[in-house]
C-alpha cells in the first residue's frame, strides 16, 4: 500500500472499470452461496463457484488496467476496487475454512493482516488523510491469493487434477500470504513516517 493521492481523471460513475468492479461486488454473495451449498444441504456447485472466482480475478486485472489506459480513474473506482478485493478474500476465507479446505491458522494470519490495515486506516483518518492506494506489491499479493483460492477449491477431491491443484494452490497461497504481509508492513512503516513527519512539523 502507498499513502499517496492518485489523480482522479473523471467524476463519471458509469465507466467500464467501475462497472467491472460493481460486477465483482455483486459476485461476492453469489460465490459464497455457491461454495457453501454442500454444507447447507444443497448440491455441490464448486464448478460454478470456481468460475465466479476466476472471473473476479480477470475483472480485478481489467478494471485497473482499463482505468489507466482510458483515463477513467475515478473516486468511486478507488473505493470499489479495493473493497471488492477485500470482500472476495473475506468471503473465500469464510467459505473455504467452513469447508475445511483452508486451515484455521491460515485464515487467522490473513485476517490479522486485514485487522492491522483497518487500524492504520483509522490512524490516517484521524490525521486527515484518505485511505491508501493499492500499490504493485499489494496487487501482486491479491493476484496470488486469487489464483490460490480457486486452485484450493479444486483440490477438494481424490482425482489427479485435485492433487495437482493442491500443489499449485498452496504454492500461490504461500507467496500471496507472504506478499500480503510484506505490503502490510511497508504500509505501516509509511503511515508511521507520515505521522512522525506531521508531528515534527507541528
Amino acid at each position: 500500500m502507498e499513502v499517496q493521492e492518485t489523480r482522479v481523471q473523471t467524476d463519471r460513475v458509469l465507466t467500464i472499470p467501475n462497472i467491472l468492479s460493481m460486477a465483482r461486488l455483486i459476485g461476492v454473495p453469489l460465490f459464497l452461496w455457491l461454495i457453501l451449498r454442500p454444507e447447507l444441504g444443497g448440491p455441490n456447485s464448486d464448478g460454478w463457484a470456481f468460475l465466479v472466482l476466476a472471473l473476479s480475478g480477470v475483472s480485478d486485472y481489467l478494471d485497473g488496467k482499463l482505468a489507466r489506459k482510458w483515463n477513467q480513474i475515478s473516486s468511486l473506482g478507488r473505493i470499489l476496487d479495493p473493497a471488492a478485493d477485500r470482500l472476495y478474500i473475506l468471503s473465500t476465507l469464510v467459505g473455504l475454512t467452513w469447508r475445511d479446505i483452508l486451515p484455521l491458522w491460515l485464515t487467522a494470519v490473513l485476517l490479522a493482516r486485514e485487522a492491522m490495515l483497518l487500524l492504520m486506516v483509522g490512524v490516517l483518518r484521524r490525521h486527515g488523510y484518505p485511505p491508501p492506494q493499492v500499490n504493485f506489491l499489494g496487487k501482486a499479493a491479491t493476484f496470488n491469493l486469487m489464483y490460490a483460492f480457486p486452485l484450493l477449491l479444486l483440490s477438494d477431491g481424490d482425482t489427479w487434477l485435485a492433487s495437482l491443484a493442491e500443489v499449485f494452490g498452496w504454492a500461490f497461497a504461500g507467496w500471496g500470504t507472504t506478499l500480503y504481509w510484506w505490503a502490510g508492513i511497508l504500509y505501516v512503516i509509511q503511515v508511521r513516517r507520515l505521522v512522525k513527519a506531521e508531528t515534527a512539523a507541528e
